[in-house]
């Protein structure tokens, strides 16, 4: 692959297993937007003709955001204080009924224009009218995996939902865009939304097209009674149903049994942790050390800015490793490296996607540049590798994001979006906001 742009900093993560520090190191970005080399700079290849970019700091991958409903940044900070259902029934069902198709593309060009600035390049959506999710992300430069929502409500026709998905994969394919930024797949929100019928026919339609399913699993203890009651999980159900067979994660997956977990590890079902709205919500602590130990795919994920409420994804990189320790009884059980892996390599695994989420040759050039001119780093690069990541994950965080490139494509730079004006989106979010409150 010939390569046309060379990135080159001090450290670079890869996000290889081992979570790798590279010392000197640089990446270099083909002309599709892919990387063709990832290492030390020594035994690169020569760069005569190349633009190269030296930048002081870290290169890492792109975060990826596993589960979230980024419209909602229209409803931040509404009913806030209410527990899961009576939130939902309560404050947000009843407010969205009002969203308008515009609305519903400011609230996603704020959030996509947040995430990138906190270095998310990639967010699994979970929301309705998807077109405008689509048209928002590629207007910022980010990457998206849709769900077009289904459910089962008065005035919705699952049907006619699953109908317009459907179509909209046969007509355009599974990703499109430049970079693929899009990929488009189904977002059956819940087995205690849909009846078993809309279930299985939403498995069937995105397993004859390759398609990743997106589904609410487990979340609150008392949220799918009926459920567990009738079939003993919900991830029984849904194994029944064949919503296991093909891509498939699992938001939340709160509630698991031991059982529950050996059925997603032999299914190769991912899982969504979203830290941060399950502690907000009182909606319990996932059992991540048992899902990994089973070889689970999990990835991080903020759920919805209404409910956790905001997309900075590296606070529930802190949240998923300190909740483990919590849970468990022990601060070794989950460190700096593998918590920041399931924020970058593990959520694209958790979506069943191999080019995204780290950096190495074949994959999307989507790449972070964090400063470390900070007092976090008062220490230098030169400390071991294992402090260095301490100091990155504990200690840093999104504040020194500055710079952020998806598909070879620069972004963000010094902290800003270089796509959008920022005080216009946040403007037009305004005007959305205010009309919902009207």
């Amino acid at each position: 692959m010939t390569f046309r742009r060379r990135l080159r900093a001090p450290v670079v993560l890869p996000a290889d297993p081992a979570c790798s520090v590279l010392r000197d190191a640089v990446v270099d970005i083909g002309e599709t937007g892919r990387i063709s080399y990832c290492g030390p700079a020594a035994t690169a290849p020569d760069d005569d003709g190349v633009l190269v970019t030296d930048l002081d700091g870290i290169l890492l991958p792109g975060l990826v955001n596993t589960h979230a409903h980024s419209p909602m940044t229209l409803l931040r900070g509404m009913g806030g204080e209410l527990p899961l259902l009576r939130w939902l029934r309560e404050i947000i069902w009843p407010a969205e009924a009002n969203l308008q198709p515009e609305d519903i593309r400011a609230g996603m060009l704020l959030g996509s224009v947040e995430m990138l600035r906190h270095g998310v390049t990639t967010s699994a959506e979970m929301y309705f009218e998807p077109e405008q999710l689509a048209d928002a992300v590629l207007t910022t430069g980010g990457r998206v995996v849709l769900a077009p929502a289904v459910l089962d409500l008065p005035g919705m026709d699952w049907r006619a939902m699953l109908d317009g998905i459907n179509r909209w994969i046969d007509t355009d394919g599974l990703r499109f865009g430049p970079g693929d930024r899009v990929e488009v797949g189904y977002g059956p929100h819940s087995a205690y939304m849909l009846k078993p019928e809309a279930l299985r026919a939403i498995a069937e339609a995105a397993a004859t097209r390759g398609a990743l399913v997106q589904i609410h699993v487990a979340e609150a203890a008392a949220e799918d009674e009926k459920q567990r009651a009738e079939h003993g999980s919900v991830p029984k159900l849904l194994d029944e149903l064949g919503v296991l067979d093909g891509r498939t994660i699992a938001a939340h997956a709160v509630h698991l049994s031991t059982e529950d977990i050996a059925l997603f590890a032999a299914r190769g079902t991912g899982v969504a942790h979203c830290p941060g709205s399950n502690a907000k919500l009182a909606s319990g602590i996932a059992r991540v050390p048992e899902l990994r130990a089973a070889s689970v795919a999990v990835g991080l994920g903020t759920d919805g800015p209404a409910s956790n409420d905001d997309l900075d994804l590296w606070e529930e990189i802190q949240l998923a490793a300190m909740l483990a320790r919590l849970s468990t009884k022990d601060s070794t059980v989950f460190g700096a490296g593998a918590a920041l892996l399931m924020a970058t390599r593990g959520g694209a695994d958790a979506l069943g996607r191999d080019d995204i989420g780290a950096l190495e040759a074949g994959r999307w050039a989507d790449l972070v540049h964090v400063d470390t001119d900070d007092p976090a780093f008062a220490t230098g690069l030169e400390v071991p590798d294992d402090q260095l990541l301490q100091n990155l994950v504990w200690a840093a965080g999104s504040r020194r994001v500055r710079d952020v490139w998806v598909a070879g494509e620069q972004v963000v730079g010094d902290g800003e979006s270089l796509r959008v004006d920022r005080a216009k989106v946040q403007a037009s979010a305004a005007e959305a906001a205010a009309r919902l409150r009207g």
